[in-house]
């Protein structure tokens, strides 16, 4: 399971990150000031800012020991597998529309494979130390935060044939890269929601 997860982090990524190094010598153009709106009252100057939306859930009640401590790991698998998860969709993001501009042949290999080196180095350590329930934890994560599925990801960048491939590959290991995410209906779902969102608001 976690060379499973190491090499379709690898997959997902890859292709995605490949623009990135492309501008590290670019120029970074001046951004433009960022105006906020203001009003008057009585003499002084009000900022008018729109504020996100906090969240307040009730207290967590456990039958027993045994609900407590899967809470507190599903607490902690969250937090590991969160920021992967990001990684992921910022990169798809950042290069959806630009990459299919990245030129063929030689050099684009060669740039993918120094990628692909690089991933290695910085994530490998720890993806290896992934649990299984932490893998499954990743693969729905990266279903929320891309609003696609690993499946659907891979079948877009690299098309249906290679991620039927390791849509087998996972099925091996229990997994199902055509996992989706149902915090509405799915309990799993419902509390890994609950602890990203208080881990969004700093209070977890």
């Amino acid at each position: 399971m976690r060379y499973l997860l190491f090499t379709l982090f690898i997959l997902l990524s890859i292709n995605s990150q490949a623009q990135i190094d492309e501008g590290i010598n670019r120029q970074i153009p001046a951004q433009p000031p960022k105006l906020i709106p203001a009003r008057i009252e009585s003499g002084d100057t009000v900022l008018l800012v729109n504020l996100s939306p906090v969240y307040v859930f009730p207290g967590m009640v456990f039958r027993n020991k045994r609900e407590e401590r899967y809470y507190g790991r599903l607490v902690r698998d969250v937090k590991l597998c969160l920021p992967l998860a990001r990684i992921v969709s910022n990169t798809l993001i950042e290069t959806a529309e630009y990459i299919e501009t990245l030129p063929e042949g030689r050099d684009r290999e060669k740039h993918l494979k120094q990628m692909q080196r690089d991933l290695i180095r910085d994530y490998e350590p720890m993806l290896r130390k992934m649990s299984y329930s932490q893998g499954k934890i990743l693969l729905k994560l990266i279903v929320r935060e891309c609003d696609s599925s690993p499946y659907d990801i891979i079948a877009a960048y690299m098309g249906y044939f290679a991620a039927n491939f390791w849509q087998g590959v996972a099925k091996l290991f229990t997994a199902d890269l055509k996992t989706d995410y149902n915090p509405t209906d799915d309990q799993t779902d419902r509390l890994i929601e609950r602890i990203v969102i208080m881990v969004e608001q700093g209070v977890l």
